[in-house]
């Protein structure tokens, strides 16, 4: 692939020259009816035009460049003997996209994909590649943020790279066993069958990693754990990674007794929502206590997701950002009542 060395600008924006020396290559980074070019063009706010194996782009000078960046970078992925579907496509336009508080670009986190026993798990947002760099230079790592931003996802996926390369001999998952917001009354069977639906996310996530006969053997000898916090008290936890999923639901004397589990040669990993508690009316989130106490701690690392950084059905960041709209909406008009009720 070769491009020009400088983008022309006009007064119309600008417009910038590419060109692929693999048509075949070519075809599957258009994809489909052309849906990652059309992407492109959505996400970017620019126009492709295509002749044989060469492309036009013209649009807005910063979002030219942004886009020339994400088609080097896929069409390289394609080099590599990797596909390109449209969740790579929305994950090259986040990453080359970042901004950083003063507006500018900024540097991309370059990570190694997560090697799992089924396919590659990389990045999606430069939060995630930031992310996925804590948790492998950190103890302890605090994973904090919206639904949907792969807290939960990532934090498995190098727990279970870790294990298979030989860095820790156990995996252990835990969630707190509280309800979201129902009451779900005695369940039937053992104790397996009764804490099983509040770990279900953790077992799907098992199984996107690893193949199913895989889980089920390392879930029987040991090597791979899940159990509810409540089953935490009491133990230490060495040369193992040990994630503690759904934290806002914790109480802080669960964050104290679980956080103090930490034995050698382990790491934590911590993931929570702190918009989304379902602990009673009143009754303060281990998770809050833990980060206003712990940040700034030597060892320890926080990620704060935004919705900028949810990876599922887009209509799921939307839904994030019309809740958080109506949230402060209803924040600021409890503050101008009171406000007038104290003149």
């Amino acid at each position: 692939m070769s491009q020009n060395p400088a983008t022309k600008s006009g007064a119309q924006g600008a417009q910038a020259h590419m060109r692929f020396d693999d048509n075949g290559l070519l075809a599957m980074l258009f994809g489909e009816h052309d849906r990652h070019i059309a992407q492109l063009e959505q996400g970017l706010g620019v126009l492709v035009a295509s002749r044989g194996n060469e492309l036009e782009i013209s649009g807005p000078s910063d979002t030219v460049d942004v886009a020339k960046t994400v088609l080097t970078e896929l069409y390289d992925r394609l080099k590599r003997g990797q596909t390109v579907d449209p969740s790579e496509v929305d994950a090259a336009i986040r990453i080359a996209s970042a901004r950083d508080q003063d507006g500018n670009s900024a540097p991309a986190i370059r990570v190694d994909p997560i090697q799992t026993r089924k396919s590659p798990v990389a990045p999606r947002s430069p939060r995630q590649a930031a992310y996925i760099e804590a948790m492998r230079e950190h103890e302890l790592v605090f994973g904090l943020g919206p639904a949907g931003t792969g807290k939960t996802y990532l934090a498995v996926a190098v727990a279970v790279s870790m294990f298979l390369s030989g860095q820790v001999d156990r995996i252990i998952l835990s969630r707190p066993a509280v309800e979201a917001g129902e009451r779900l009354g005695f369940l039937p069977g053992d104790i397996k069958d009764k804490i099983d639906p509040y770990l279900r996310p953790l077992y799907d996530a098992l199984n996107d990693m690893m193949p199913t006969d895989t889980v089920l053997k390392r879930l029987e000898s040991g090597e791979i754990e899940i159990a509810p916090l409540a089953f935490m008290r009491g133990r230490t936890l060495a040369n193992a990674i040990v994630i503690l999923d759904e934290a806002q639901n914790t109480t802080p004397v669960q964050m104290k007794m679980f956080l103090t589990r930490l034995g050698e040669y382990s790491r934590m990993v911590v993931t929570g929502d702190l918009s989304q508690i379902d602990l009673p009316i009143g009754a303060r989130s281990g998770l809050a206590e833990a980060v206003a106490t712990l940040e700034g701690m030597k060892g320890a690392s926080f990620i704060r997701f935004t919705n900028d950084d949810v990876v599922r059905n887009p209509l799921v960041t939307r839904i994030v950002r019309a809740y958080e709209k109506r949230e402060k909406e209803t924040a600021a008009a409890i503050a101008a009542k009171r406000e007038s009720g104290n003149k």
